[in-house]
């Protein structure tokens, strides 16, 4: 292999690699919150542990010495917790979850190819030996003189094992101690040191390895799993792992025979790590793929999707009596090309764990800052969604719990005379509803001063004096630019940033935020996002000339109302009476200035829809064309932003239709405030030209 070859070969490895590290780092977190919140056992810590040394033994590989030498502090404090040689107290705990945050910290530098401030994790590791030094430390190995020979009982199986460390595996801050409590876990050991490369002292080298093992092991676990104790320093020792039943027909070699008649040569293991778990189930298979290489599959899938549907839209014009198996033929690949869609949107689909597991070191920093005591409580981290929308979750999540920690929740003095635990509590989830994901950040804070932010608001002249506002108009004035509460600047807040940001980027996405707010309970804000930004189930409807779409999760049900049910309501328009309520009606060749549309609900069709939080509302619109699956284009990359639309596609006969956004439909209709007739009638014909080249490009 070139150079060029070799070179590139050892950065993927390397990629590969921090990649795992951010898995691990986020279960180590995961496992501390349960630890801290005492719903741990002792494979808690064993997790916490494994993910660390895993951390640490491939940063030994890449030769990241820096970080290898912390993380060896940090392993080795965590084998006496697991050992039970250390209590898992308050303190401890909070030392382990700043030592993570620590161990990240370096993994991003060596990332980066950066270099942390020299020092900077020097007073952790005194306070890691200090917490460490609190506890006498005894050999979870039983070491003997000679190897056992006892008889092996029934379901148990003997393992002997010969381990000669190099210098290199010490360099790495790598631990026999360690590794011969490992092996203990799995049984019960015989250890015997072999001390026969043990030069005089003369002629001893500081960094030299001249120590090794011979063990026997009782235990109920293969050879491939006694192997996996010495997954990270197969490369810098003498491994031989062997079953005496193996050569029971030679006669056994004990592993003190075999240090003794050794040649030098390295001896593989006898027994080899099946194809599936030891119970005999199928292990999990997985391999990493780059993320362009699955998004070049989805852009070809939503490409077939537009080709599919016009192939559909051709077949339906063909006389069904000579065409059958054509048309037959093209619905079955509509058929095949969902469930190809389907596969490649569970290829994206991404827990929002890798973004949640951030935010518990954000509230700690920041309130530590702040002088508060604050607990975050993370629930559904499971729940999973495209990649595309979790990468761009992190700024909008870490504005919202920022200003929660600043705005909302009290200091402990303050909640003590309010009657309140002196100790905040945060609630970050996340579940699916209606096919959307939504995710939900509650305080129990003070709630949002109503009559601080219209003061603000009237004085930066955005609301005139006098001005009537509900309580749900004051609290959305948060996300006004420029407007902030705070008394002074500061770097967490006062500028009046962040809020807005939040706004825009879910609206960005194709998604929407709320808040609610009960003063002196605290607040809620919720985001309601696509489950995917790619393909939609929908259903087109017809106004005048003009073709648009309602996703179907949002539809409950369509009618044509009788001339009886239709009720004006004096300042809000018309509501529609069924089954002893009232939804709102919104005519859509109003809102986007359709000619030649239907203007009486009686002769067309009303489609009831619904949407997180909005609550019903019926649509107006000429007729039903038909359910199908579509490609969402993205309005705002190539035209404008649009109120009451969410987004665009292609349909089968080239024409491009706009995406409706209930919820911002919802809006339109609670502030009686409709688009400007110039640009929504713009929007039915200058949006075209741009998505057709999109289109074209891609």
């Amino acid at each position: 292999m070139s150079t060029d070859g070799m070179n590139g070969a050892f950065d993927r490895f390397k990629q590969t690699y921090f990649e795992e590290c951010a898995d691990l780092i986020d279960s180590v977190y995961t496992h501390l919150s349960a630890l801290n919140e005492g719903r741990s056992d002792d494979e808690t810590l064993n997790a916490i542990f494994r993910g660390v040394h895993s951390i640490k033994g491939g940063g030994g590989a890449f030769g990241f010495d820096r970080l290898v030498g912390y993380a060896h502090h940090f392993e080795t404090l965590l084998d006496l917790l697991r050992d039970h040689r250390i209590e898992a107290t308050p303190p401890t705990v909070n030392l382990l979850i700043r030592a993570i945050d620590m161990l990240s910290d370096l993994v991003q530098a060596a990332r980066h190819d950066s270099e942390l401030a020299a020092g900077r994790e020097t007073a952790l590791i005194e306070e890691l030996r200090a917490a460490a030094s609190g506890s006498t430390v005894t050999t979870s190995a039983t070491v003997q003189d000679t190897p056992r020979e006892a008889p092996t009982p029934c379901g148990k199986r003997e393992i002997w094992i010969r381990f000669a460390p190099k210098r290199e595996l010490y360099r790495r801050a790598n631990e026999p101690q360690l590794i011969l409590r490992e092996l203990a876990r799995l049984g019960e050991t015989s250890v015997t040191a072999d001390l026969t490369r043990l030069p005089d002292i003369t002629t001893m080298e500081p960094d030299g390895a001249y120590i090794a093992w011979s063990i026997s092991l009782l235990t109920d676990a293969n050879a491939a799993k006694v192997a996996d104790v010495f997954e990270f320093v197969m490369d810098d020792c003498d491994l031989t792992i062997e079953e005496p039943s193996v050569h029971a027909a030679e006669g056994p070699t004990k592993p003190s025979e075999a240090a003794n008649s050794s040649t030098g040569a390295v001896n593989q293991p006898a027994l080899v790590a099946p194809a599936g778990k030891p119970d005999g189930t199928t292990a999990l298979q997985s391999i990493r793929v780059e993320v362009e290489r699955v998004d070049r599959v989805v852009n070809l899938v939503g490409e077939l999707v537009i080709n599919q549907s016009m192939l559909r839209q051709l077949g339906s014009e063909l006389p069904q009596d000579q065409c059958l198996e054509l048309i037959t033929g093209l619905d079955a690949l509509s058929q095949h090309l969902r469930e190809l869609q389907e596969s490649v949107m569970a290829m994206r689909a991404q827990p929002v764990k890798s973004v949640f597991s951030r935010m518990p070191r954000l509230v700690r920093e920041v309130a530590g800052q702040l002088g508060k005591d604050v607990r975050l409580v993370v629930t559904g981290e499971a729940t999973e969604i495209d990649k595309t929308v979790v990468e761009q979750l992190a700024d909008p999540l870490t504005h919202l719990l920022r200003n929660a920690l600043d705005h909302g929740v009290e200091t402990p003095e303050d909640r003590a005379e309010a009657g309140k635990p002196r100790q905040g509590t945060i609630h970050l989830s996340a579940e699916h509803r209606s096919g959307r994901i939504v995710i939900e950040v509650c305080d129990d804070g003070r709630g949002i001063n109503r009559e601080k932010v219209l003061a603000k608001a009237q004085a930066r002249g955005l609301i005139a004096p006098g001005t009537q506002l509900t309580d749900e108009d004051i609290d959305n004035l948060i996300f006004v630019p420029s407007l902030s509460t705070a008394e002074c600047v500061s770097n967490i807040s006062g500028r009046g940033v962040g809020m807005d940001v939040v706004k825009r980027n879910m609206q960005s996405l194709g998604g929407r935020i709320a808040v609610e707010s009960k003063p002196g309970k605290g607040s809620k804000f919720t985001l309601s996002l696509p489950l995917t930004l790619a393909v939609l189930d929908a259903m087109t409807v017809a106004v005048g000339r003009e073709t648009y779409l309602i996703p179907l999760t949002n539809i409950m049900e369509s009618l044509r109302p009788a001339p009886s049910k239709i009720h004006p309501v004096v300042g809000r328009g018309d509501v529609l009476a069924i089954r002893g309520a009232y939804v709102p009606l919104i005519y859509l060749n109003q809102v986007f200035a359709v000619p030649g549309a239907l203007s009486d609900p009686c002769k067309g069709i009303v489609v009831i829809v619904e949407s997180e939080g909005t609550g019903r509302l019926g649509l107006v619109v000429d007729e039903l064309l038909g359910q199908q699956q579509v490609v969402v284009k993205s309005i705002e990359a190539n035209f404008q932003s649009v109120k009451g639309i969410s987004g665009a596609t292609i349909l089968g006969n080239g024409r491009v239709a706009l995406i409706l956004d209930i919820a911002s439909l919802k809006d339109m209709e609670r502030q009686n405030a409709l688009p400007p007739m110039h640009q929504t009638a713009s929007i039915t014909s200058s949006a075209h030209e741009p998505l057709r080249a999109l289109a074209a490009a891609e």
